[in-house]
């Protein structure tokens, strides 16, 4: 394997992952089974593995700008946890036929959420909107969770979409979704590394190119937060995740 180039591309998802919220579990997957030939499990337990120390760099230094907002991340984290064991068991029982399919349908929905997503301005008491918030922080938290458990992705697209219906903006929601995936993620890798071998050949050049991109992130994501590109963030997420959507029923 060409160790340079698994660096590069480390620094490249990275530094784009940790800045837009993502983990970036997804796209190292396709990488290692589609370019360089790994097996599901490992790729799956690799990926998750790879991900993990650039998540807990860009988590932490999301942190020491105040930027995360702890309080909605952990009520996402209640359902997630749990959905990620869940998930992790079945996943042998899945066929991945059906999986692609509910994952492509729930991403173009949550896409289309995005985009058609308007100022809720009528009146509402607060119990109401405590409530209405935690169900759907519990929902995302379940879907994002069943993600990392079933196939060994992060999550990132499903929690950072959540994370923007629920009224965060711009880098607020992609700073807490990059602390959400640090424990969604190790609660994975545990499962993931226990039914599947590490690449640590193809893992460690990733890691080490992605911690580099973490710690470029954040400050990249402060430089960003002063320009106008903050209006296009999330309707721009929005058509990426309904394009993934329809990817995955194809």
């Amino acid at each position: 394997m060409n160790i340079i180039l698994l660096g590069i591309i480390g620094l490249l998802i990275g530094t784009l992952v940790i800045l837009f919220g993502g983990g970036g579990a997804a796209i190292y997957l396709g990488i290692l089974t589609g370019v360089f030939g790994l097996k599901a499990s490992a790729a799956a337990a690799t990926s998750l593995v790879t991900v993990l120390p650039s998540l807990m760099m860009g988590a932490w230094r999301y942190y020491r700008q105040g930027q995360i907002n702890t309080k909605v991340g952990n009520q996402i984290l209640i359902s997630a946890i749990p959905a990620v064991i869940i998930g992790s068991l079945l996943s042998s029982y899945i066929p991945n036929s059906i999986y692609a399919w509910l994952i492509g349908v729930i991403l173009i929905l949550l896409g289309l959420s995005m985009l058609l997503q308007k100022r809720n301005k009528t009146a509402e008491s607060k119990t109401q909107k405590v409530n209405h918030a935690r169900l759907k922080a519990g929902l995302y938290g379940i879907l994002g969770g069943l993600m990392v458990g079933v196939a060994g992705m992060s999550g990132g697209a499903v929690i950072l979409a959540g994370l923007f219906l629920l009224g965060l903006k711009d880098f607020k929601a992609t700073a807490t979704s990059t602390y959400v995936l640090v424990f969604m993620s190790a609660t994975g890798a545990l499962f993931h590394i226990a039914g599947g071998q590490v690449d640590w050949q193809a893992g460690l050049p990733l890691m080490i190119g992605a911690l580099f991109g973490a710690m470029i992130a954040p400050k990249l994501a402060q430089v960003l937060a002063k320009t106008r590109i903050t209006q296009y963030m999330k309707p721009a997420i929005g058509v990426f995740l309904a394009l993934l959507g329809i990817k995955s029923l194809l």
